[in-house]
């Protein structure tokens, strides 16, 4: 028969699934430091020698790694999905822009769908007091701290649908968009106008998703990134119309 006799959990093993757990779903983040061994024993209730043999397995599992003289961290380990030959291609491509929010549109419109239809109440909240944020920093004219707060907001959202596998890939994603591999986000924040209907276009996300309509906040994703995709088109279009001009005027001084 194909019975087994059940045995005990070992300590260390409960502290590994926990650990793992806590990665799996981002609450523990890549570079993140646990608290130092007597705490985090305290917390967990378990002796320090099972504490010590389960952050070994973990730091064997790649997980977890340790900083001489600074403690135990989560290894970092986004960004690991793209090799750094494919990183270097993605950054030095125009169609990789446009390629990568294509993608988000379509990633995160469905996120939105699941966030409306899954996300708890208290999913919900965050993504309000981010936005929240969003609308107290539209003032302040600090376009690298709207652009962190717009990546927050998208975040919260995934976060929100409760798919640790789109979680875990979007992380990676937002990670090369914040080093500047795909685009330098703070482009779009330069004008008021654009800036506006950005946050515009926040709400409207937030409100959908707080009525919890999954249709609604699916399309108001797909406005949004749609209007990112048009306005960088518009700002590479300017760019490259001002070296033309720049290129005529300079031919008209030498005509003199």
């Amino acid at each position: 028969m194909p019975f087994r006799k059940i045995e005990q959990e070992k300590l260390s093993q409960a502290v590994v699934r926990q650990i793992e757990a806590l990665i799996l779903n981002g609450i523990l983040r890549p570079g993140e430091r646990l608290p130092a061994e007597r705490e985090l024993s305290e917390r967990l209730g378990v002796s320090r020698p099972s504490l010590r043999e389960a952050i070994a397995e973990l730091q064997r599992a790649g997980l977890l790694i340790t900083r001489a003289g600074a403690g135990i961290y989560v290894a970092e380990v986004l960004g690991s999905a793209f090799s750094p030959a494919l990183v270097r291609l993605f950054s030095t491509h125009d169609r990789a822009v446009f390629d990568y929010l294509d993608f988000r549109s379509d990633l995160e419109g469905l996120a939105a769908e699941r966030a409306a239809r899954l996300g708890t109440d208290t999913d919900l909240q965050v993504i309000d007091a981010v936005f929240a944020r969003m609308e107290a920093a539209h003032n302040k004219r600090d376009p690298a701290h709207e652009a962190e707060l717009d990546a927050a907001f998208h975040m919260a959202i995934i976060e929100a649908s409760h798919n640790v596998v789109m979680l875990h890939m979007m992380r990676s994603m937002f990670e090369l968009l914040r080093e500047g591999v795909f685009y330098n986000r703070q482009i779009i924040f330069r004008q008021r106008r654009t800036r506006d209907t950005l946050l515009d276009q926040h709400r409207s996300i937030r409100d959908a998703l707080l009525a919890r309509d999954p249709m609604a906040a699916r399309a108001a994703v797909e406005r949004h990134l749609g209007f990112v995709r048009t306005a960088l088109a518009e700002e590479g279009r300017s760019d490259a119309n001002e070296d033309v001009a720049r290129q005529r005027i300079a031919r008209e001084a030498e005509r003199g």
